[in-house]
């Protein structure tokens, strides 16, 4: 499906206090019998910022020294979160960058009070206005900003859709290529969210989108902002 230089990482969400199973190896598997190099990266628990960002940029620079020409991540929830910090904070080196992100039903800001416990876990409690902003991933999308996927549902009482609709939003203003999709009914964690109604369908959406993504090179996934399209409930 993908070229042969693209790989995937799957980075499982847990609030960065744990790594959720359902959303690691079952999710690499997807991703491998549909054609798509796909590895788990379990980043550091329990640890402050830049740390997992860190350690996220080493696995890039590693996978890319093993001949990796595009990378990209699946990201849940905070994984989700960690994932588009790795596609959008300002890096040194541009190598330590994703090429493009999807992301479901992801942490984007850390200027909310939603979710709170995973704020407090990677910038403490006394984490000043300038830091949450600095790892508020609608806060630093650009027009060079890479593509992202973003899958939510209406119904998620841990980080309600606002998140999604905050990155989309940014990502629209700045002209990056993107797609939305926020279906009306399923929970929080959901990961490949088999038998979950119409969520189910993400997995069959991405895996278009990934494909195209692997041949960006030739051409972008899309020449203008991508259609922001949602199911919410009624």
């Amino acid at each position: 499906m993908t070229g042969a230089q693209t790989h995937v990482i799957v980075l499982p969400g847990g609030g960065y206090a744990a790594h959720v199973a359902h959303e690691a190896e079952p999710v690499a598997h997807w991703l491998e019998r549909v054609g798509v190099r796909a590895s788990v990266f379990r980043y550091p628990l329990h640890a402050r910022h830049p740390a997992p960002l860190e350690a996220m940029r080493v696995e890039i620079r590693r996978l890319r020294d093993d001949g990796a020409d595009r990378i990209g991540a699946v990201g849940f929830s905070a994984g989700g979160h960690l994932a588009g910090m790795a596609s959008l904070a300002p890096a040194a080196d541009a190598r330590e960058r994703l090429d493009f992100a999807v992301l479901g039903y992801p942490i984007t800001s850390m200027q909310t009070e939603t979710y709170r416990p995973a704020r407090i876990i990677l910038l403490g409690e006394a984490a000043t206005p300038e830091l949450r902003r600095r790892t508020s991933l609608d806060t630093l999308v650009t027009p060079e900003s890479p593509p992202f996927f973003l899958w939510h549902t209406a119904e998620d009482s841990f980080v309600p859709p606002e998140h999604t609709y905050r990155l989309a939003q940014a990502l629209a203003a700045n002209g990056v290529p993107h797609t939305v999709h926020v279906f009306a009914h399923g929970e929080h964690s959901l990961g490949l969210a088999r038998d979950a109604g119409d969520a189910a369908a993400w997995t069959t959406l991405a895996e278009s989108w990934i494909a195209e993504q692997a041949d960006v090179g030739i051409a972008r996934s899309c020449d203008a902002p991508c259609a922001l399209t949602s199911e919410t409930a009624a």
